[in-house]
């Protein structure tokens, strides 16, 4: 029987109230790790937009994790904390929030993206970045190479944040193995041309996000769904291909994405360019995927879901335009939305300010 994106989902001990999910999206606003009013605002505007599920953007899991200055980070209680208030209230609306964990490589050390330079200083709150290899990404420095010991106490680091994060509220966790950060760095021979145990053969390039995730599941309840995001393909010849993701989506629950690693991939985007590698990921494994890239509109969103392409659509700017997409796609397309009461509900029961 055929699914509408407007049908719920249900995840180990997690029920999603629609299949209409808002993508990770980095807001450069968090100080020293912290996130603060911008974030409150930002991701409450999401969660009370009907969506089925809000993913927090990539949240460091230590201070040279971050992609930039003023990324936010989960490291320490106090970061965790300051979740808190935007867990409660995506939770008062009915709709579960996830966090994306994170560690950029070699990728990371940035300003932010409206700032006059790339690269930041020392000065700035810039650090020598980390990388399987000693190979830089197009003009960025060169990365420090990992040692064993370093990479596998940075798995015991993302298991402590992921910990941090389950105390504070949030429903789903989701290791950021895409878009040509750590993860994928492991993962593609373009990157990794390490000769011990973590790299060369497929199962030594996989073994760190493997562990990671292994890890991870083993430390939090088995209700909370583990989501791992990797890029499908990288683009560019002799790079992580759609077979590699095949095979490794047979050990891993994942929400598919693509492209990242290198700065000179030639990526064909276009509407929906990248719901292809959900459809075949999740044809030859038949694990749970979700679509994401350039999808936009109500009537295309549906049927990506309708006809078995994905399991759910996660869309990033089309919210940001319209944090109550949900909603005009339902009016869009004629739908009576299921949960449509129990989100009024939830919005008459949220906390309102004190009176003074």
């Amino acid at each position: 029987m055929s699914v509408s994106m407007f049908d719920s989902l249900q995840i180990r001990g997690v029920t999603f109230p629609n299949r209409m999910w808002v993508s990770p999206m980095c807001q450069y606003s968090a100080i020293e790790g912290v996130v603060g009013d911008w974030h409150r605002v930002h991701l409450g505007a999401l969660s009370s937009g009907g969506a089925g599920l809000v993913m927090v953007e990539a949240t460091a899991v230590v201070p040279k994790g971050r992609i930039s200055v003023a990324c936010p980070g989960i490291w320490d209680d106090a970061q965790a904390e300051a979740f808190r208030p935007i867990v409660a209230f995506s939770h008062s609306m009915g709709v579960p929030i996830g966090i994306q964990l994170a560690h950029a490589g070699r990728k990371g050390s940035t300003m932010s993206p409206w700032d006059d330079h790339v690269m930041a200083t020392t000065e700035e709150g810039g650090w020598k970045t980390d990388g399987p290899s000693a190979i830089g990404y197009g003009n960025f420095p060169i990365p420090h190479s990992m040692t064993v010991s370093e990479i596998t106490s940075l798995t015991q680091e993302f298991v402590a944040a992921g910990l941090r994060a389950h105390a504070v509220g949030f429903d789903v966790l989701e290791l950021h193995a895409a878009h040509g950060y750590l993860f994928h760095q492991f993962l593609s021979p373009l990157s990794n041309l390490r000769t011990d145990g973590y790299g060369g053969s497929f199962e030594g390039r996989a073994r760190f996000l493997l562990e990671t995730a292994t890890a991870l599941r083993t430390a939090i309840p088995d209700s909370v769904p583990l989501f791992v995001r990797i890029s499908a393909t990288d683009w560019a010849e002799g790079g992580w291909a759609i077979e590699e993701s095949v095979r490794l989506s047979r050990e891993l629950k994942e929400f598919v994405s693509t492209g990242g690693l290198v700065d000179y991939a030639k990526i064909p985007v276009g509407p929906g360019y990248q719901v292809q590698f959900a459809e075949t990921i999740r044809k030859e494994t038949g694990i749970l995927t979700s679509a994401v890239g350039l999808i936009t509109e109500p009537h295309q969103a549906e049927e990506i879901i309708t006809s078995g392409k994905a399991d759910a659509v996660m869309l990033a700017r089309a919210m940001l335009r319209n944090p109550h997409w949900p909603m005009w796609a339902a009016e869009e397309l004629g739908v009576r939305i299921p949960w449509q009461q129990q989100f009024e509900r939830a919005r008459r029961l949220a906390p309102r300010p004190s009176p003074q």
